[in-house]
């Protein structure tokens, strides 16, 4: 509806120019599966607005009806959907590729993959129609084929035919089911353990790169399918930016066939409109399923539609003498671990061509390699090419190992060839001056060699000097850096389960609930409790809750050690219940997220890609480089864009960041944590498997491949680029990759220490900030008991008029009898000088009010009886 709304705004705009506006029927006619019935009555609705053409509708069950109408009516039926067989009406026109053509497209895979056998899943009697073409072709080769349903019961649940098809053993598998439930099918084929790099899968559907990827591409599935609507042509990229401007909603990578086929669509009878007919040509009087009158439009807009080439979203749109879609490109994608990436095109007159290929004329054959001998230079450069680690002398190929050499040796198994390998120099560059080629290159041109295969890079500068097989590996730029460090504990780690805010109103919290329990205490009768019990008339009460006891039952109960206070009435043990609830959940909540925050370490990234590099490169004193003038550097001084011109400045003014090969940028980002080195993906992903202090940043900053170089027009370019299409769609490539990057040559063992699951025990910097605390409270309790001991005794020396020297000695020879556990008080001096003349008249001894010798009980002398 959205993609309708947007074609219609497109049409008016060109229909000012022409004084005609255009306006979409009121009605939502087609709804799905809304039943033939309901179909007719809505086309005679639009029929009777006046209308030139009618789209839709979307369920087959409805189409026959809308069509015969169309044909009674003579007005332009344009269906955007697959239809078997469709009749030739003179008024229709389906944009939506021809089944026989979108066969031909799908066989041209399978026998790219060169399949033997495989398992056809289908969703219902549409989809086994769709695919009967392929499977009579498959039967006239040989191909074995298993058919089965993927859903027979209508639950929506596909593992149990998944699982009958994994114990068959059968390796490649044909889906054709609707978009809305193939990302479930894939979903739970991985479940299943179909989605592996041990299976071959291809997705008829061509909404396949609609779908949500990510929970596939990185489970080295092998997954092939194709799509009409290209989001990186330009023509399609200016189209979705304008639906974007139309509606700010639009997902533009959830662009689906038929929505782009209805802007197509749209636009073509737009044109026709606009430039064939006339006003007086598009009136209808009296319109009506009932009326006899028609339009007489219809066949003169499908006849000019047919015999019209048009582009739009979907490439070139031209039709056959039968009116079906013919001459269109479909691309060839596959799912790699940065998306679906285009391996090739399939045009409905030239066949498949693959990326690097110009495309296969009819008739055009393979050349046959077969007991060929070719000579094979590559590098010494890990891991495409290494010597092998043995004590014995080893001759001619038997030298050598790595990645590149088993892929000229999988080639060689395909083909039937014969190789022999020489180790050259470097991959080589073009002399400005003279403008020759050096290295391995230069090798190829002279003819000196017949293939190059290394990290080589297909750029546009190689491509006109040499040949390039397909890709047989996609990468781009990325950055490799020291992992972050993790940020020391922070001093009140243990404060960190609760946020500062939290902190605040628990403070807050226990402020108010302090102030309840003194204030109701003092309002609640209950509270005010007789002193001395024997006595039944006491001339005063007393109320436990004072302000500091307030605080300290509260304190307490936080503290979950508890006070002897206890209360009485009944709000102040309401008060009470409701606090130790709120304390019970606000410390178990803290106890579970302490052991949690306590061992979790937060790593300090000093950038996370190469815009924040270059925000944060004066701030964290960063520093960046590349291989001296190779591919990489001369990436960043092409581009316009200011980010990477600030990187390609650093690395012109800063030649000591620049390094002559990767193992030496690789050597400086592990010894520094502020280097980032720019290297090509998949020599990051080789490195990162080794050297664990390291990881790479950022998505890749461009996108390109590794491809086998060989002589410009060599005739055997396209047999080895349909060899290398079947080893990625077999899963070989991706096996090999396994082997040299995460099995071979100490690859993996990152991996395996990642693997570690326990938890590190915590140290002291985790936890020291309690230490602190239990210090620093125990310290301040010391200033305090010295503060109370000298604010006592100075109210001591008043009370007992006696100067604070002579009261503060009595109190420290008080304190320091270790051996007593009572402490005599400070009399009166005026009153202790009365008793001095009755007494023994020791001056010093009459300050002091005799200790009692048995606990805090006083004993009658004889001189006080006397008294």
């Amino acid at each position: 509806q959205e993609a309708f709304q947007f074609a219609v705004y497109l049409a008016n705009k060109t229909g000012e120019e022409y004084g005609l506006q255009f306006k979409a029927g009121t009605e939502t006619p087609f709804r799905h599966n809304s039943g033939p019935f309901k179909a007719k009555l809505a086309a005679c609705s639009l029929i009777e607005q006046q209308a030139l053409v009618i789209f839709g509708p979307k369920h087959p069950d409805d189409i026959n009806i809308v069509q015969s109408i169309c044909d009674y009516k003579d007005i332009a039926h344009v269906i955007n959907r697959w239809v078997y067989n469709p009749s030739e009406h003179r008024s229709i026109i389906n944009f939506y590729p021809h089944s026989s053509y979108l066969s031909e497209a799908y066989f041209a895979i399978l026998k790219m993959s060169d399949w033997k056998s495989f398992t056809l899943f289908y969703e219902d009697n549409e989809s086994l129609l769709r695919m009967g073409d392929v499977l009579n072709q498959a039967k006239d080769e040989g191909i074995v084929v298993v058919v089965k349903q993927l859903d027979e019961v209508g639950d929506g649940i596909y593992r149990t035919t998944l699982k009958d098809a994994l114990r068959s053993g059968e390796k490649n598998y044909v889906i054709d089911c609707s978009i809305e439930i193939l990302e479930e099918v894939l979903r739970q084929a991985q479940q299943v353990g179909l989605l592996t790099s041990h299976y071959n899968h291809f997705i008829t559907n061509l909404d396949l790169q609609t779908i949500e990827s990510e929970p596939f591409q990185y489970s080295e599935a092998n997954i092939t399918g194709l799509r009409i609507v290209d989001p990186n042509n330009e023509f399609t990229h200016m189209k979705i930016q304008g639906i974007i401007g139309f509606n700010k909603y639009f997902d533009e990578t959830k662009l689906k066939t038929e929505a782009a086929l209805l802007i197509d669509s749209v636009a073509v009878l737009t044109e026709v409109i606009t430039t064939k007919l006339s006003v007086q040509d598009m009136a209808i009087d009296d319109a009506g399923c009932d009326s006899l009158k028609s339009s007489r439009n219809g066949y003169t807009i499908s006849n000019h539609v047919k015999t019209m080439k048009n582009y739009g979203m979907t490439g070139i749109i031209e039709f056959d003498g039968n009116g079906f879609r013919s001459n269109f490109d479909l691309d060839v994608i596959a799912l790699k671990e940065s998306g679906f990436n285009k391996l090739g095109t399939w045009n409905s007159s030239k066949g498949l061509a693959i990326i690097g290929e110009k495309p296969k004329e009819l008739g055009e054959e393979t050349v046959s390699l077969r007991n060929k001998t070719f000579k094979v230079v590559t590098a010494l450069t890990a891991p495409y090419t290494m010597l092998k680690e043995t004590r014995d002398q080893l001759f001619g190929n038997d030298r050598y190992e790595g990645f590149a050499i088993d892929i000229i040796e999988e080639l060689a198994k395909i083909e039937g060839f014969n190789y022999t390998f020489e180790v050259g120099g470097t991959t080589g560059a073009k002399d400005k001056g003279t403008g020759k080629w050096t290295g391995m290159l230069g090798q190829i041109i002279d003819g000196t060699a017949d293939l190059a295969i290394t990290d080589l890079t297909i750029t546009a500068e190689r491509e006109e000097a040499v040949d390039f097989t397909s890709p047989f590996m996609d990468l781009g730029i990325q950055i490799l850096a020291q992992k972050p460090k993790n940020a020391p504990p922070s001093f009140f780690s243990f404060a960190d389960p609760f946020a500062l805010d939290t902190w605040m109103m628990l403070a807050l919290a226990y402020v108010i609930v302090s102030l309840s329990f003194f204030i109701m205490g003092r309002l609640c009768q209950e509270e005010w409790t007789n002193p001395y019990p024997c006595i039944e008339e006491p001339e005063f009460l007393v109320n436990q809750f004072s302000l500091q006891n307030s605080g300290w039952f509260a304190a307490g109960a936080l503290m979950q050690q508890g006070t002897e206070i206890a209360p009485i009435a009944v709000s102040t043990r309401m008060v009470t219940g409701m606090w130790w609830f709120f304390v019970l959940i606000m410390v178990s909540s803290y106890t579970a997220n302490l052991a949690a925050f306590l061992a979790t370490e937060n790593p300090i990234e000093l950038f996370t890609d190469v815009y924040s590099l270059v925000d944060n490169m004066e701030k964290n004193n960063l520093r960046m480089g590349a291989k001296a003038k190779g591919a990489t550097e001369g990436f960043f001084k092409g581009k316009n864009d200011s980010v990477f011109k600030t990187v390609a400045k650093y690395m012109q003014t800063h030649p000591k960041d620049m390094v002559t090969e990767n193992k030496d940028g690789v050597k400086l980002a592990e010894d520094f944590n502020n280097y980032a080195f720019f290297m090509e993906s998949t020599s990051i992903e080789y490195e990162i498997q080794r050297h664990c202090s390291l990881q790479q940043y950022g998505k890749l900053l461009d996108d390109k491949g590794y491809g086998i170089a060989m002589k410009k027009n060599s005739t055997y370019r396209k047999t080895l680029s349909m060899a290398i299409l079947k080893l990625q769609t077999t899963g070989v490539l991706a096996d090999l990759k396994r082997k040299w990057w995460e099995e071979k040559r100490g690859g993996g063992q990152c991996n395996a220490e990642s693997d570690d699951g326990g938890t590190p025990p915590l140290g002291v910097q985790n936890v020291e900030g309690v230490f602190y605390v239990t210090i620093g409270g125990t310290i301040l309790a010391v200033f305090l008991v010295i503060a109370e001991l000298l604010l006592s005794t100075y109210k001591i020396s008043k009370r007992a008029k006696v100067s604070f020297k002579e009261a503060l000695g009595v109190e420290m020879r008080a304190l320091l009898d270790f051996n007593s556990d009572v402490k005599p008080t400070v009399r009166d001096k005026s009153k202790s000088g009365s008793k001095s003349s009755k007494g023994t008249g020791t001056s010093n001894n009459n300050l002091l009010t005799p200790a009692p010798q048995y606990g805090f009980i006083p004993t009658i002398t004889r001189e006080e009886l006397k008294d």
